[in-house]
């Protein structure tokens, strides 16, 4: 566990001015007048802690932009004096730690504000955690008696006090509720997700963010019995708590059921007592496994969300659609009630809690409940691939191990969707679910969740051998590790005279790190286009050379090749000579300079603040490469010729002069990457043989369909036309994309890429351009929710594709090879189209 800081005063003298004070008296203000920045929440957390001999605070890390993270802990006097036997104890419950446990202490969690516009959460937080701890306060002295409260006051500082500032600039001294006044009016892009604008809230078991990663760290240090997680929803909406809407994950405990129905009685039952309005059973599911309620879930714990009509545009108050004005203060109110509640049942029912929960791991770990029990991970030619994999497990807690040679094995084959014999061999891993973190395991690899109802609140396949591109297995049956899983060592690329060239892979996002740093430097790289074969080894295309010809005057230029080789663990051939056995040899004009871009993204409004954010993440934290970012309503006034790539995230901006401006860029020689929505922008025109249709018979057909639908949604019950719109969308539907990898676009892919499709998006196969990425047939399809009405539009579909304007080109990405920062396998796509395609 981290080391807990105290603060302590050398003045503290309880009940002179130093004494504990409620937020009103320390910040100066009553709870609703204003938004608390982030840096006065932490100052009075500090106070509390600083004055209460019960209230601990732990510093777990810090957000992108250095604003501190960290929980309050407050239990009865004596938990305190015990509080590392309670946090080990409950860690043996669950298999994490060896040993009984002697201590029965419910453990609460409770989260604020990990969407920063949410921000009522944060002022909530320092209510309902002041209630608790006030020493004054007897019935909340019998609550702390039999559990310990955590709670983070601010998941999202970054988010929360974007907003914070930018509301108290623009508010208006005299409450003003119109809609339309600007204070109502966020602008791009919101206070909602974090420095890199990301969804905090969708990013828990991949732990993308800095974030993330650290809560996640503290997270398993406790394993929380409850957690529950506070936003707000549109103001038109009252308060939603649990229990969940279906779809209800399957691997949801009857106990986990049962607790939700308790905590939504309790809180309804508070809620009718003063009149206030709610819903429960709609709209917020319990199926994707990255929510801060269903990660919880798939941990054993009670995961709950808790949602109040609000959010950033209603600020300190602001009108409904009733005419009524839904003030700061009283979202704070029902927020704070929600809390209370959750820290009364979960002392009155403390006991099963705790017992409960040691059920749940025995249970899971002996008897796992889903189908598949074993995931088999083929090692054998991507060993970065499988690296990063093994990454992830490790930060999640799940275990695996070496499979050894074994043959006579059959299981789900991913690639195929079929059930199909296979073999392993000593490269190969295994992860069974007979281990602690078991649900979360079969979760994370389960090929397609089961749906009770397709109306979903996020995507429906997440499986995680798609998602970084390796193949897999699944078996429904236990299969056990060979051998203990021993990291193997990574043996040291040393400076061995001066080859003539060294050869590096390309087939995972670490080789693209690798490139980028290479650049950086003022290092020459090759990229080949066609496959060779050199002193007996073979080498795909998309390999890159690093040649001395090129490189001779820059400085320790070896040993600067061989220690950015090490850093990112990548093991390096030489040739001393350009003369390949197959192939092309080194000196081919097929064997392309690979030039350091210059690139920008577009941003602002009109475009997609999380595809944008995305984008961003993958050049400052994983490639460590420098971009410009250019606002889309003044493109009309830089200069492109001073960028080879212009990225293009997903939206709908370009029109007009900066539509122009762009294609003559483009004409010049420059590169666009259009991703997902932007697409659109360049389809059906003239110029462009970009189509949602290959003929105009096509076109018709497609129309009359979607006429004929139209008419049919008329006379269908007005109850039914959600269920029967969802028939035209995807929800993380799962198909093998076909590449050519003859062309850079799908160099180090594969024969096959599988896509996660998230929109209703179409193209027809370019007719004057390259098809790098299709899908061919309805064949292709695997897993995931797609719409009846949508899937058979999907048929010979281009999903990546190129074609030339001029001297330059245009790259289309309809589905996002980068979904969240989780689809590790399309990262190298977007790697290809910024490096390699063009050159």
């Amino acid at each position: 566990m981290k080391k807990i800081y105290t603060l302590v005063l050398s003045l503290l003298v309880v009940g002179t001015s130093l004494a504990q004070k409620s937020p009103d008296e320390f910040l100066g203000y009553k709870a609703g007048e204003r938004f608390t920045p982030h840096h006065r929440v932490v100052d009075y957390f500090e106070h509390l802690a600083s004055t209460l001999p019960n209230v601990e605070l732990v510093y777990y890390g810090e957000s992108v932009e250095h604003r501190p993270l960290f929980v309050a802990i407050v239990s009865s006097p004596e938990n305190m004096q015990n509080l590392e036997q309670i946090r080990t104890d409950n860690l043996k419950r669950t298999g994490l730690l060896e040993g009984s446990p002697s201590t029965k202490v419910a453990i609460n969690w409770m989260q604020y504000n990990v969407h920063g516009n949410e921000a009522v959460a944060t002022e909530a937080a320092m209510m309902t955690f002041w209630e608790v701890a006030n020493p004054n306060n007897s019935e909340s002295k019998s609550w702390l008696q039999n559990q310990v409260l955590i709670i983070d006051p601010c998941a999202n500082p970054d988010g929360k006090d974007r907003y914070t500032v930018w509301y108290n600039q623009k508010g208006n001294k005299i409450l003003q509720p119109d809609p339309q006044s600007t204070e109502h009016s966020e602008p791009w892009p919101g206070g909602r997700p974090n420095h890199y604008l990301m969804d905090l809230n969708r990013d828990w078991a991949w732990q993308t963010q800095a974030e993330t990663e650290q809560r996640i760290k503290l997270y398993h240090e406790w394993m929380p019995h409850l957690f529950v997680d506070y936003h707000e929803q549109g103001i038109n909406d009252p308060f939603y708590f649990a229990p969940a809407a279906k779809p209800i994950h399957e691997q949801v405990s009857p106990f986990q059921h049962e607790f939700q129905d308790i905590y939504g009685k309790n809180t309804a039952a508070k809620f009718d007592a003063n009149n206030w309005q709610y819903f429960t059973k709609e709209r917020f599911d319990l199926l994707y496994p990255s929510y801060g309620d269903t990660y919880p879930m798939y941990n054993g714990a009670i995961g709950m969300t808790i949602e109040k009509g609000g959010s950033g545009r209603a600020g300190l108050g602001m009108l409904n659609a009733l005419g009524d004005t839904v003030t700061l203060e009283e979202r704070i109110i029902h927020q704070h009630t929600a809390g209370i509640s959750a820290v009364e049942v979960t002392s009155k029912n403390a006991a099963r809690l705790t017992e409960e929960f040691a059920k749940y791991f025995k249970d899971n770990s002996t008897n796992p409940k889903a189908k598949y029990k074993s995931f088999v991970i083929k090692g054998d030619g991507n060993h970065d691939r499988l690296k990063a994999l093994l990454t992830l497990l490790d930060k999640n807690k799940i275990t695996y191990g070496f499979a050894g040679n074994r043959s006579g094995l059959r299981g789900l084959d991913y690639n195929t969707g079929k059930s199909t014999s296979f073999s392993t061999t000593e490269e190969d891993i295994i992860v069974n679910a007979y281990q602690v973190k078991s649900v979360l395991t079969q979760v994370l690899f389960e090929p397609e969740a089961i749906l009770e109802d397709s109306i979903t609140y996020d995507i429906t396949s997440w499986a995680l051998p798609f998602a970084y591109g390796l193949q897999a297995y699944a078996l429904e049956t236990k299969l056990d590790a060979a051998k203990a899983y021993q990291k193997p060592v990574f043996e040291k690329n040393v400076v061995n005279g001066a080859p003539l060239a060294y050869i590096a892979p390309w087939n995972a996002t670490v080789h693209a790190k690798f490139l980028a740093a290479l650049l950086q430097e003022g290092i020459r790289a090759r990229v080949t286009e066609f496959a060779f074969e050199i002193n007996g080894e073979s080498y795909p295309a998309g390999t890159l050379l690093l040649m001395r010809n090129g490189n001779q005057y820059v400085h320790d230029y070896d040993k600067k090749v061989v220690d950015l080789a090490n850093k990112f663990e990548i093991t390096l051939a030489t040739s001393n000579s350009s003369y390949v056995d197959k192939g092309k040899d080194f000196g081919s004009s097929d064997v392309k300079v690979v030039k350091a871009p210059k690139v920008a993204v577009v941003s602002g409004a009109g475009t997609s603040s999380l595809n944008f954010g995305e984008i961003w993440y993958f050049f400052e934290q994983e490639l460590n490469y420098p971009i410009s970012i250019l606002e889309a309503d003044m493109l009309g006034r830089f200069d492109l010729n001073k960028y080879d790539v212009l990225i293009l995230p997903s939206g709908n901006y370009l029109n007009g002069g900066s539509f122009t401006k762009v294609m003559d860029w483009v004409k010049a020689g420059g590169k666009a990457i259009a991703i997902e929505g932007s697409v659109g922008m360049f389809a059906d025109k003239e110029g462009f043989s970009l189509s949602r249709f290959d003929t105009e018979e096509e076109k018709k057909a497609q129309q009359k369909t979607d006429t004929e639908f139209q008419k049919s949604a008329r006379i269908e019950p007005y109850q039914d036309r959600e269920r029967m719109g969802i028939s035209t969308t995807a929800a993380g539907a799962i198909f093998e994309v076909k590449m050519d990898q003859t062309h850079p676009l799908s160099f180090g892919v594969g024969k096959n890429y599988y896509t996660l499709k998230n929109n209703g998006r179409r193209y027809a196969y370019l007719t004057n351009g390259v098809n790098a990425g299709i899908i061919p047939s309805l064949e292709n399809y695997r897993f995931g929710f797609i719409g009846n009405k949508l899937k058979p539009q999907m048929n010979q579909s281009m999903v990546y594709g190129m074609e030339n304007q001029g001297r330059g080109q245009i790259v289309y990405m309809v589905d996002n090879p980068m979904f969240r920062s989780f689809w590790e396998s399309g990262k190298l796509i977007m790697a290809n189209a910024i490096f390699f395609v063009g050159q």
